[in-house]
């Protein structure tokens, strides 16, 4: 059980109607002559759906038990991701939905982190940044740069398009933050 709004934080998982779901936002909001409230917005872990809760004091949230164990992906089918536990090698799908904001930094044999919750696989959880080779990138133009343009669009190896400075060639690794989805750096 949680006690304060304080204890309220991004990447929190907790229970809402019996379902788990994991903290995207926290914003502690005092108005005048009112009560403070803690503004969250919650990603279900089942079905993949966003909702926008107000906590006030006194409200009890309760905290989600998730385990935590790490996978290899395998492959897509287009609907489904299959993943296999690394201490059993169990097989399971999570459906695309489901996972939509991470499948564009996975690659197949990446080890991830699957979270279970009543010991069913429900979602994963990718590292905070992964490496990932550009596989087209148009050259940048002599004099783009002068007109505030200073990104250019690439295709990386999974088929995910991301914005990176125009230095950046066919043919790079490149560290992306898996948060934002944006470009961090050029690794070689």
């Amino acid at each position: 059980m949680i006690s304060t709004l304080n204890d309220i934080k991004k990447g929190l998982s907790v229970l809402v109607d019996g379902e788990p779901y994991i903290v995207v936002e926290a914003n502690f909001v005092r108005m005048q002559q009112r009560k403070p409230v803690m503004q969250t917005k919650l990603k279900n872990l089942i079905n993949g759906k966003v909702a926008e809760i107000n906590y006030h004091p006194g409200d009890k949230v309760e905290e989600a038990n998730l385990q935590r164990k790490k996978v290899d992906y395998l492959y897509n089918d287009g609907d489904n991701y299959y993943f296999m536990s690394q201490d059993d090698f169990e097989q399971f799908s999570i459906e695309k939905d489901t996972i939509i904001n991470q499948v564009g930094f996975m690659k197949d044999g990446d080890k991830v982190d699957a979270l279970y919750f009543n010991n069913n696989p429900v979602s994963i959880s990718l590292p905070p940044k992964v490496e990932l080779k550009i596989v087209s990138a148009p050259d940048g133009v002599k004099g783009n740069s002068a007109q505030g343009r200073v990104t250019k669009t690439a295709e990386l190896e999974t088929g995910m398009n991301i914005q990176v400075p125009l230095f950046v060639k066919e043919g790079d690794t490149i560290r992306i933050n898996t948060d934002t989805g944006e470009y961090v750096e050029r690794v070689n």
